[in-house]
């Protein structure tokens, strides 16, 4: 009891932490009984839908899902032997290396591998994007830091160390026109010449298109297909989900890529759906980005009017003579600088 009183600080403060330890210990308990709470909301709402209980992130692609997956090296060789006229027959030599993080703005890279020392760099668009070259001129900075940490590549040795060639290519199955194969450059986006060339070849995957490159992958000739299926449901005034569920059941039995679908048919749909909205999100931007231009043109067009205006009076009351730079400044709205600079520009002298 002495010492309490003798140190009844010491006291108090002792008070005050358990306190605190209290409190925090309480909402960490509140916090933890709520993510129980939410978890089991979820597992509820899997079970009544008839979902998997998906360990991954299926916000991929359906094309990388498919040609991407280490499970179908053997639909990713046929692509690859279509795409360039060979006829390599061991999957096993495709050694995938994607880059799996996002490493420009919100984009990642979709497919990459290896393959008879070559880097491949594969990237599917449902829309046109004229500046894919410097989409892959990063993607290709990062896997050649990965491939040189990686391999005996020595950087300041003496002799020309052999790295693999690099291939871009962009599968485009978008709904606007475009040929079936074309070449974009990087130094088309440049003012000028410059020192760094990036060619990308983008070729028409949509149903019907590069017939040749169809025939020679059956992978992708059923994945032309079922894009195309969903599309044709969807427009029928079908939800995207209904349109997803329609292709997969007329699917022809015979399609290799039929089993595989079906035994993640939710993955397949929430990649369609994640894709879906991404070109929709991006319309939406390109439209904002349209409307912004517009506006800041016209709000550049009033500026540049009512400068044009300004000086004009400016310059009326410069030759009407008889009135002083602050007066004529003050009417016409220009600075005094302004209005003495355009009087020397008239030759006209001023009070």
């Amino acid at each position: 009891m002495l010492n309490l009183i003798q140190n009844p600080t010491r006291r108090w403060f002792e008070m005050t932490v358990e306190e605190i330890l209290r409190r925090k210990i309480e909402e960490m308990e509140e916090t933890i009984s709520g993510l129980t709470k939410q978890n089991e909301e979820y597992r509820i709402l899997i079970k009544d839908n008839g979902l998997k209980d998906a360990k991954k992130d299926y916000k991929d692609r359906l094309f990388k899902f498919i040609f991407g997956n280490p499970e179908n090296k053997q639909w990713t060789l046929s692509l690859y032997n279509a795409i360039n006229g060979t006829d390599y027959t061991n999957p096993d030599d495709i050694q995938f290396n994607t880059i799996g993080d996002a490493v420009y703005m919100r984009m990642k890279n979709d497919i990459s591998f290896i393959v008879a020392f070559e880097m491949d760099l594969w990237e599917h668009q449902s829309s046109f994007n004229p500046n894919m070259p410097m989409r892959f001129f990063i993607y290709g900075g990062r896997l050649y830091e990965k491939y040189i940490a990686a391999s005996d590549y020595y950087q300041y040795s003496s002799m020309l160390q052999p790295v693999p060639r690099p291939v871009c290519v962009c599968f485009y199955n978008g709904t606007k026109e475009q040929s079936e194969r074309q070449v974009l450059k990087l130094s088309d986006a440049y003012e000028g010449e410059g020192d760094i060339e990036v060619k990308v070849t983008m070729l028409n995957i949509n149903y019907g298109k590069n017939q040749h490159m169809m025939d020679a992958c059956e992978p992708l000739k059923e994945y032309a297909w079922l894009v195309d299926a969903v599309r044709r449901h969807q427009s029928e005034k079908i939800d995207l989900d209904a349109a997803v569920d329609a292709a997969l059941d007329e699917m022809p039995d015979e399609y290799v890529i039929k089993t595989f679908l079906l035994e993640n048919r939710a993955e397949v749909k929430s990649m369609f759906l994640t894709e879906y909205n991404e070109e929709k999100v991006m319309e939406k931007e390109r439209q904002e980005g349209r409307r912004e231009g517009q506006q800041e043109g016209l709000r550049e067009g009033r500026q540049e009017g009512r400068q044009e205006r300004s000086v004009e009076v400016a310059s009326d009351m410069l030759k009407a003579g008889g009135m002083s730079v602050p007066f004529i400044a003050q009417i016409s709205r220009l600075s005094e600088e302004a209005v003495r600079k355009l009087a020397s520009t008239l030759g006209i002298a001023i009070l």
